[in-house]
C-alpha cells in the first residue's frame, strides 16, 4: 500500500556518515544487562507464553548468555553470578516480529511536496527515530518492504554494528514493478521530472529487466525481494488494483531470487494480480484486498503466506476522509480499498490461508504497530493466533525461525513483557514494558534506557 520509492536519489555512499556521526550523538551513558559478550542473565518471567506449544506457563525463568537463550526452566532459578531481571509480576513472550514496514519514511499531509524538498539525508535521519520507535513497541524484527535509494540497507547495517537503537532488518530496498505502476517513483511527475527509470531503480518491462532487477538488489546487499504486481492505494496513478506485471516477469523475478537465496513478497491488492503472483511462486501476498476464494485456494495449494496489513487499511480509509490529507485521487482509491482489507484478512483466516503479522508502518505513524493484534482480533482471529502470526509463523516466514520466534534454548534473546495475559486482553501489546534484543535491555518498566555503543 505505501508509495516508499517517490523521492530524489542521492548517493548511497553519504548515509553512513549520516547514521553514524549525527544519530551517535544521542546515545548515551553505560552498557545494559547482558550486552557483554557471555555475559550470563536470568530472566524470572510471572508467565512465560509458549507460542510454539499455544499454551501459557507458568513461573518460568529464562538463562541468556551473551545473545542467546541458554535454557528455559520451569519455575525461579538463577545461576551463580548471573544478572537477574525480576518480571515476576509480568508476562514474558518472544520479541514480536512485524512482517510489512517501511522505516525510511512516514506518510503525512505533506509527504508529496516533501520530496521535492527533502534530500535523502533527510528521511534517513528520520529513519533512525522511527527504528528506536519500533523496537520500544516490541517489535524486535522487521521485513523493510520499500525504500526509495537502498537507504534501508545502510540503517540496517549501522542497527547491526550497535551504533543506533533500532530492530533487526531484512530488507527489499526498492521495490520492483513496471513504469507506470505502483513501483515507480517518477508517478505523477510533470515529463521533464519523471524521466524513464529502469531496473537498476526496479522498474522492469520484460522477462530479461526482471532478472536484471534482482541481480541489481544482490548485488547491492538487500535481503529479499518485494514485487508490485497491482496497483496500489498512495501512487498518483488510477488504479489501485489493476494488474501491472506479466506472469512470465514474475516468474522471471521469483526463479531469479530463488537462486539468490531470495525470498519474494507481493504487494497486491487486485484478485487476478493475487492468482499471477501466487503462480510464480512468490513467497508472500501483501495486503490482498480483493482476494476470492480461488487466490485462497491458491494460495493453500502453493503455501503461499499472507500479510493483511489491516491497520494500514483502516488508516488510510480514515485519513481518506479528511480534505487534503491526500490529493483526490489517492483519497478516492483509500476509501475504496482501505476499509476491506479487514473483512478479506478474516475470510483468509477461516479458509485456513497462512497468515503472518505485518503492518505496512510508515503509512501510518511508526511505533503504533500493535494495534494490528486488536484490528486482526476484529477480523475473527483468535488472540492467540495474532500472537503466533507475529513470532512462530512470521520466522517461517523469513526463513529465519532456527533464530527467531520463540523463547527457546539456541535461538536470539529476543524477549518482551507486558503487565498481565495478552490472550485475554490482546489490547496490552500497546503496552509492552520490558524489551530485550539479543541479551540487550532497551526498555524496562516501561522506560527507555539509555544505551552506549
Amino acid at each position: 500500500m505505501n508509495r516508499t520509492s517517490a523521492r530524489p536519489c542521492l548517493p548511497i555512499l553519504i548515509l553512513t556518515t549520516v547514521l553514524t556521526g549525527a544519530v551517535t550523538s544521542t546515545a548515551l551513558a553505560a552498557e545494559t544487562p547482558g550486552s557483554a559478550a557471555g555475559a550470563v542473565t536470568a530472566i524470572h518471567c510471572g508467565h512465560l507464553l509458549d507460542v510454539t506449544a499455544g499454551k501459557m506457563l507458568g513461573e518460568t525463568t529464562v538463562i541468556i548468555e551473551g545473545k542467546r537463550v541458554r535454557e528455559v526452566v520451569a519455575g525461579s532459578r538463577s545461576p551463580a553470578g548471573a544478572t537477574l531481571i525480576d518480571l515476576s509480576g509480568q508476562t514474558c513472550l518472544p520479541g514480536l516480529i512485524d512482517s510489512h514496514t517501511h522505516l525510511t519514511s512516514e506518510f503525512g499531509p505533506t509527504a508529496y511536496v516533501d520530496n521535492f524538498h527533502w534530500n535523502l539525508a533527510d528521511y534517513v535521519v528520520r529513519s533512525t527515530i522511527y527504528a528506536r520507535r519500533t523496537l520500544l513497541a516490541g517489535f524486535t524484527t522487521v521485513r523493510n518492504l520499500g525504500d526509495a535509494a537502498n537507504e534501508s540497507v545502510a540503517l540496517r547495517n549501522a542497527i547491526n554494528a550497535g551504533l543506533i537503537v533500532g530492530p533487526r532488518i531484512f530488507t527489499v530496498g526498492v521495490p520492483i514493478g513496471s513504469t507506470g505502476g505502483h513501483a515507480d517513483p517518477t508517478d505523477g511527475y510533470r515529463d521533464d521530472l519523471a524521466g524513464d527509470p529502469g531496473a537498476d531503480r526496479g522498474i522492469i518491462n520484460s522477462v530479461e529487466d526482471a532478472a536484471k532487477a534482482v541481480r541489481m538488489h544482490y548485488k547491492k546487499g538487500d535481503d529479499l525481494i518485494k514485487i508490485m504486481p497491482s496497483g496500489g492505494v498512495l501512487d498518483q496513478s488510477s488504479s489501485g488494483d489493476n494488474a501491472q506485471l506479466t506472469l512470465e516477469e514474475i516468474k522471471a523475478v521469483v526463479s531469479t531470487a530463488h537462486d539468490y537465496g531470495f525470498t519474494v513478497a507481493a504487494h497486491a491488492h487486485g484478485a487476478e494480480a493475487i492468482r499471477r503472483a501466487v503462480l510464480g511462486g512468490v513467497d508472500s501476498i501483501e495486503h490482498g484486498t480483493f482476494m476470492d476464494a480461488q487466490d485462497m485456494k491458491l494460495m493453500k495449494e502453493h503455501g503461499t503466506w499472507y500479510v493483511p496489513t489491516i491497520i494500514a487499511g483502516d488508516y488510510v480509509a480514515h485519513k481518506a476522509s479528511i480534505p487534503g490529507f491526500y490529493p483526490p485521487q489517492v483519497a478516492a482509491k483509500a476509501a475504496a480499498i482501505g476499509p476491506l482489507i479487514l473483512g478479506t484478512a478474516g475470510r483468509a483466516y477461516k479458509a485456513g490461508v497462512k497468515i503472518a503479522f505485518g503492518t505496512d508502518a510508515g503509512v501510518y505513524p511508526h511505533g503504533q504497530n500493535a494495534h494490528e493484534f486488536e484490528l486482526m482480533v476484529q477480523a475473527g482471529m483468535p488472540p492467540l493466533f495474532a500472537i503466533q502470526a507475529a513470532t512462530v509463523h512470521a520466522a517461517e516466514l523469513l526463513k529465519h525461525d532456527k533464530d527467531l520466534g520463540s523463547v527457546t534454548a539456541g535461538k536470539f534473546a529476543d524477549i518482551v513483557a507486558v503487565g498481565g495475559n495478552p490472550i485475554t486482553d490482546i489490547g496490552l501489546l500497546k503496552q509492552v514494558s520490558f524489551v530485550m534484543k539479543e541479551g540487550v535491555v532497551y526498555k524496562r518498566d516501561g522506560k527507555a534506557l539509555e544505551y552506549n555503543p
